[in-house]
């Protein structure tokens, strides 16, 4: 199948080569052309310097950027995909944006006799490296078995959850978890170094009981050394944060815990950790020792 994917950063660069080793025929794009031609040269396939390039003769269309702004501009510009999709092709967004622009592309989409799946994921950088993430979808039914069995190569879960708009209300719950759970643990382990106890015999016992969580598993190590140069950036969890507590104003859903974590991800911005991984909530607890 020939397909397209718009967008390289660290999510895309392994998705989309999974795609061309499970023996899809991918282009991609990417902003900078450098990055463009290091993914060719490793996996193979073929790039293009335009959106509409990219997607001219593919079947399915994957976006994968950074905001609702990003996503508008690589899809609607005049050399955007929309451009070059031609019809009954897939416009699959793995980018976690606002669940208004999804259905602002669905009803696009639509309107030119193409198809639309909104698809956030879930598991980082590793899960995308290794082809393991969880796929939260929204779009109608019989265009999701169309994309199913594509994404299933960098897919361990992949569901389909409602309309449009569905999937990416589905993944601000994700991130509504992701964040209390990191504040928790952050929380844990300065208490465990204040206590004098060994951090690391401590969470070696405690991840296998009821505490136990992915957060726990691949993130205490770090808290505990102060490590915080990798992973899920500060800057785009606060992005991330604003829109589930945008959603929220709308849809009336409280979230006092969610407001409260999005300024401790502030306080770590000032401190000039925008880029560090989320992890660093525990530095604020540090401040003083």
């Amino acid at each position: 199948m020939k397909v397209a994917f718009l967008g390289l950063g660290t999510m895309g660069y392994p998705m989309a080569g999974h795609l061309q080793r499970n023996g899809q025929q991918v282009c991609v794009y990417n902003r900078t052309v450098a990055k463009s031609r290091q993914w060719t040269d490793e996996y193979g396939g073929r790039f293009a310097e335009t959106p509409a390039a990219a997607a001219a003769g593919a079947e399915i269309i994957f976006t994968c950027v950074g905001n609702d702004d990003d996503l508008r501009q690589v899809v609607q510009a005049d050399d955007g995909a929309f451009a070059g999709m031609s019809a009954g092709a897939v416009l699959v967004d793995h980018t976690t944006a606002s669940a208004e622009v999804a259905r602002e592309l669905d009803a696009s989409t639509r309107a030119r006799g193409l198809h639309f799946i909104d698809a956030p994921v879930s598991g980082g950088q590793a899960g995308a490296q290794n082809g393991v993430l969880s796929i939260m979808c929204g779009g109608a039914p019989e265009v999701f078995a169309r994309i199913e069995p594509v994404i299933a190569a960098y897919g361990k879960s992949c569901r389909l959850l409602g309309d449009a708009g569905s999937g990416q209300l589905a993944k601000m719950v994700n991130q509504i978890c992701v964040a209390g759970a990191v504040q928790g643990l952050a929380e844990a382990v300065h208490f465990a170094k204040r206590s004098g106890l060994d951090g690391r015999a401590v969470f070696d016992v405690i991840r296998h009981g009821a505490a136990g969580s992915w957060q726990m598993d691949n993130r205490h190590e770090a808290m505990l050394d102060g490590r915080f140069d990798f992973g899920f950036a500060v800057d785009w969890m606060r992005k991330d944060l604003r829109i589930a507590l945008d959603e929220a104003r709308n849809n009336g859903a409280s979230l006092p815990i969610t407001a409260l974590l999005d300024q401790f991800y502030a306080d770590i911005q000032a401190m000039g950790g925008g880029r560090w991984d989320t992890c660093s909530l525990v530095r604020r607890l540090e401040r003083d020792d």
